[in-house]
C-alpha cells in the first residue's frame, strides 16, 4: 500500500531529525553550564551520566573483553572523549552552528582521502569556501576566535578518528561498543573536568541540567539514530545527517540568541552541500555518520 510505504519511509527520517534537534538541543543547554563548572566540567559531567545511562540500557559487563579488543576500544573512546571535549571547549567562544559545521569537516575529510574524482573535488573546494568565509576579516562586525576554530577543527579530527575506531571495536564488541566506549571516555575526561571544576562538579542543584544533556546529547539520539539507521539505506542516512549544522545553527539562535552574519550563514550551506553531496556520490557501500 503507497500510504504504509510512505510511512516507513517517513518514519525513521522524522526521528532521525528529531535525534539531531535533540544533540543540538542538548549543546545548547550545555553550555548554559559553562559559566558554573566551565566546558571541561561539563563535558566530564555529560560523559559520566551517559555511561550509566548507556551502561543500564545496554549491559555492557556482558561483552567478551580480550587484550587485543581493549586496545581497539581504548583507542574508540580516546576519540570520542577527545571528540567531546574538544568540541565543548570551542563552543566557549564560537557559536554552535559554526562549530558543528567545523567539526564535519572531519568525516567529511575522512570520506574524499585519496579520491581522485572530479566530482569528488567540487565537495572539497565547496568545504574549502566554506572554511574561507569563516575566516576572521574586517568584514565581519564580530570576527570568530581562532582558537574555538581550531578547537571545533581538532574535534573534527577526533571525530574521523572515531569512525576509524568505531568500525573495528564495532565489528569486535558488536552493541556493546558505545557503551564501552563511552565508559572509556568518561573515564578519562572525568580527571581533567574534575581538575577544572573541582568540587562544584558534585553540585546537587547541577544534576536535573545535566542528567538532561546526557539524555539529549547521547541516549536519546543514539537509540533515535539507531532506529533509523536500521530503517535507511546508509547513504541517505548520511546525507539526511548533513543537515545537522543547520539544525545546530537554528539552536543556536533560538536558545542561545547566537545570531550568524550572512557570510556565516553561507559557509554552513556551503560545508552542508559539501559533506551531502559527498555522501551522496561516494563510491561503494556509504559510510553513515553517527555523532554520538
Amino acid at each position: 500500500m503507497p500510504s504504509v510505504r510512505s510511512a516507513s519511509i517517513l518514519l525513521p527520517i522524522a526521528l532521525l531529525l528529531v535525534a539531531m534537534t535533540s544533540i543540538q538541543s542538548g549543546a545548547a543547554l550545555a553550555k548554559g553550564l559553562f559559566p558554573l563548572i566551565g566546558p571541561e566540567g561539563t563535558t566530564a559531567l555529560r560523559l559520566v551520566l551517559a555511561a550509566l545511562i548507556l551502561a543500564l540500557v545496554m549491559r555492557p559487563w556482558r561483552a567478551r573483553l580480550t587484550g587485543a579488543s581493549c586496545r581497539s576500544l581504548l583507542a574508540y573512546g580516546s576519540a570520542l572523549g577527545g571528540m567531546n571535549l574538544l568540541f565543548y571547549m570551542s563552543l566557549k567562544t564560537v557559536p554552535l552552528g559554526i562549530a558543528v559545521a567545523l567539526e564535519f569537516t572531519g568525516p567529511l575529510a575522512l570520506a574524499l582521502f585519496a579520491s581522485r574524482r572530479l566530482i569528488d573535488f567540487v565537495w572539497i573546494v565547496l568545504a574549502v569556501f566554506g572554511l574561507w568565509l569563516l575566516l576572521p576579516s574586517d568584514v565581519h562586525s564580530t570576527p570568530l576566535d581562532p582558537m574555538g576554530m581550531l578547537l571545533a577543527l581538532s574535534a573534527g579530527l577526533c571525530w574521523a578518528l572515531y569512525i576509524i575506531f568505531g568500525q573495528k571495536a564495532g565489528a569486535e564488541h558488536g552493541g556493546h561498543t558505545v557503551a564501552l566506549g563511552t565508559l572509556v571516555a568518561a573515564l578519562l575526561v572525568a580527571p581533567i573536568g574534575l581538575w577544572q571544576a573541582g568540587t562544584a562538579l558534585f553540585s546537587v542543584d547541577l544534576l536535573p541540567v545535566a542528567v538532561a544533556v546526557a539524555i539529549l546529547s547521547s541516549a536519546l539520539p543514539y537509540s533515535l539514530e539507531m532506529i533509523a539507521l536500521t530503517r535507511l539505506p546508509a547513504r541517505t542516512f548520511s546525507v539526511l545527517m548533513s543537515m545537522e549544522p543547520a539544525i545546530a545553527a537554528l539552536s543556536g539562535l533560538l536558545f542561545l540568541s547566537e545570531r550568524l552574519s550572512f557570510n556565516q550563514w553561507l559557509a554552513i550551506a556551503a560545508i552542508i552541500a559539501a559533506s551531502s553531496g559527498a555522501a551522496a556520490t561516494l563510491r561503494g557501500k556509504a559510510q553513515p555518520i553517527v555523532h554520538d
